[in-house]
C-alpha cells in the first residue's frame, strides 16, 4: 500500500505548487511560470536520488532507447501540459484552472482505449459523461448559456497532456532494470534536468526578461519547485507502483485541497456550482477507476 502514501503526498504538494504558480501567473509570463515548476527542482532530485543510494547502494541503471524515448516524451509533454495550466489559471480562477485540469484521469481513461488496449464498461463510460459534465459547469461563467468552449477546449488538452505524461512516465519506470523507489528517482532526475535544460536555453534566447523576473521572486520560484519535486517524487514513486488510472483517481484528493487553499489563502471565492463541478469530476475519476 505504499503508492497510497505517495500518492497523497503528491496530490497536498501539487495543490500548493498550483497555488504558488497561480500567484506568480499574475506576475510573470506563462513559459516563467512553467519553468518555476522546475528551475531548482533538479538539485532536489539529485539530493533524493544521492540519499537512496547512501541508504541502499544499488547497481547504475542501463538506459535503454526505449526508456530515453519515454523519458524525452514525457519531459516534452508535461512542458506543454504546464504552460496550458498557466493558460488556465490566467483565464479563470485559481480553483477552477486547476479543477479543469484534473481532467487529466478521464483523459487517461480514453487514451488507454485508444493507444493502450484498454476496455471501458458501461459504468465506465458513464463516469465519463459525468467528467464531461463536471468541466462544463466549471468553464461555465453564467450557467449553461455561458459555456465557454475555448475553456472546455483548453483544460481538455491540459488534461490529455499530463495524460500522456503520466503514462509514459511510468513505461520509463518499467523499462528501467531497476527496483523501486531507484527507477522512479532516476526518471525524475532525467526528466527534470531535461526539462530544465531546454527551458532555460530557450528563455534565454528569446526572452531573458523573463529569467529577471524570476530572479527577482526568489521566495515564490524556489516554493514553486520544491512543492512541484517532491510532488513529483510522489507520483513517479506511486505510478512506478501501481497503475496509472489508480493513482490518478485517488490523486482527486488534490481537488479538495485546491478548494481549501483557493478560500483560506488565495481569499478566493468558490461558487457552489464550482464546487459541484469539481465534486463531479472526483466522481467520474472513481466511477473510472472501478472499471
Amino acid at each position: 500500500m505504499t503508492w497510497i502514501f505517495f500518492t497523497l503526498l503528491a496530490a497536498f504538494m501539487q495543490s500548493w505548487r498550483n497555488a504558488f504558480q497561480s500567484k506568480l501567473s499574475g506576475e510573470v509570463k506563462t513559459l516563467g511560470v512553467t519553468l518555476s515548476r522546475f528551475l531548482w527542482a533538479s538539485p532536489i532530485a539529485a539530493l533524493y536520488l544521492l540519499f537512496l543510494y547512501s541508504v541502499n547502494p544499488v547497481e547504475l541503471p542501463h538506459f535503454s532507447f526505449r526508456f530515453v524515448a519515454f523519458v524525452v516524451a514525457a519531459s516534452l509533454m508535461q512542458i506543454l501540459a504546464t504552460a496550458l495550466m498557466v493558460q488556465l489559471f490566467k483565464l479563470n480562477n485559481y480553483a477552477i484552472g486547476a479543477g479543469l485540469a484534473k481532467s487529466e484521469a478521464l483523459a487517461a481513461a480514453i487514451l488507454g482505449v485508444l493507444f493502450f488496449g484498454t476496455t471501458l464498461t458501461f459504468l465506465g463510460w458513464i463516469g465519463v459523461f459525468i467528467g464531461g459534465v463536471g468541466v462544463f459547469m466549471l468553464s461555465s461563467t453564467n450557467g449553461w448559456k455561458g459555456l465557454s468552449i475555448s475553456t472546455v477546449t483548453l483544460g481538455l488538452c491540459c488534461g490529455s497532456a499530463f495524460a500522456f505524461t503520466s503514462l509514459w512516465v511510468r513505461e520509463a519506470s518499467l523499462s528501467l532494470n531497476l527496483p523501486f523507489p531507484y527507477n522512479a528517482g532516476w526518471v525524475l532526475l532525467l526528466v527534470i534536468s531535461l526539462q530544465t535544460l531546454l527551458l532555460v536555453t530557450y528563455i534565454y534566447c528569446t526572452d531573458k526578461s523573463t529569467l529577471s523576473a524570476l530572479w527577482h521572486r526568489p521566495k515564490l520560484t524556489l516554493l514553486t519547485s520544491a512543492t512541484s519535486c517532491i510532488g513529483s517524487i510522489g507520483w513517479f514513486s506511486a505510478m512506478s507502483l501501481q497503475a496509472v488510472p489508480y493513482v490518478k483517481t485517488l490523486g482527486q484528493v488534490e481537488i479538495f485541497f485546491t478548494m481549501l487553499i483557493s478560500v483560506f489563502w488565495l481569499k478566493q471565492k468558490v461558487k457552489i456550482k464550482d464546487g459541484f463541478g469539481l465534486f463531479l469530476v472526483a466522481i467520474a475519476a472513481t466511477l473510472v477507476m472501478w472499471t
